[in-house]
């Protein structure tokens, strides 16, 4: 089995630099052309089923990449809930909540966003879907077109990084990041590719 981890691209709310998580909020034009490029990156690809959060940017993103819109949307996929900083920068964060700021940059392995949701129940949440997916899903190379901390999560998994390795991960908007299976085994065959970018 081999899973291709795309993460979507730029959109309307700036993801480059706001942490939208569960706001729905579309790719721009900017994410569009670089779900493009992916798609491009990729020609010669067959894709047995194609997979996304239920959030617009990585469903329309998933439709561009996969050439399909036969998207099998997963709601244990979404991106986590950044709560009382949704849609904010980390040096808005920073001035707003300080205390909180703080405790976010010394805490990496497990933090709760105010009135949000933890690292640990992002976790927890995608493993669970991703077991449930692979179950069911047929043979041969699988698309996932989902969010920053979903690809973390999942390569995490699978590749059983410890908490250290997985903020080692990094996560480029459009990246494409490759784990295929061989004798039960996951090995990671390409992480955080841009050049197409």
């Amino acid at each position: 089995m081999r899973l291709v981890l795309v993460r979507h691209g730029e959109t309307e709310g700036q993801s480059s630099i706001r942490y939208h998580g569960r706001t729905d909020v579309p790719l721009s034009a900017q994410g569009r052309a670089q779900m493009e490029r992916v798609r491009m990156a990729m020609n010669g690809e067959t894709f047995a089923a194609v997979y996304a959060s239920e959030l617009s940017r990585a469903v329309e993103a998933a439709m561009i990449v996969g050439a399909t819109t036969q998207v099998s949307r997963v709601a244990g996929f979404n991106e986590i809930d950044f709560g009382d900083w949704e849609g904010l920068t980390a040096d808005e964060i920073q001035t707003r909540d300080p205390h909180g700021y703080a405790c976010w940059m010394g805490n990496r392995g497990d933090f709760t966003y105010p009135r949000g949701e933890s690292t640990a129940a992002l976790r927890a949440r995608v493993v669970r879907a991703l077991r449930d997916v692979l179950v069911r899903a047929p043979s041969g190379t699988l698309l996932f077109v989902v969010h920053k901390g979903v690809i973390r999560s999942i390569v995490t998994e699978l590749l059983r990084l410890d908490d250290t390795q997985r903020h080692g991960i990094t996560v480029a908007l459009a990246s494409i990041h490759i784990v295929r299976q061989d004798n039960g085994a996951w090995d990671a065959e390409v992480l955080d590719r841009i050049d197409h970018l």
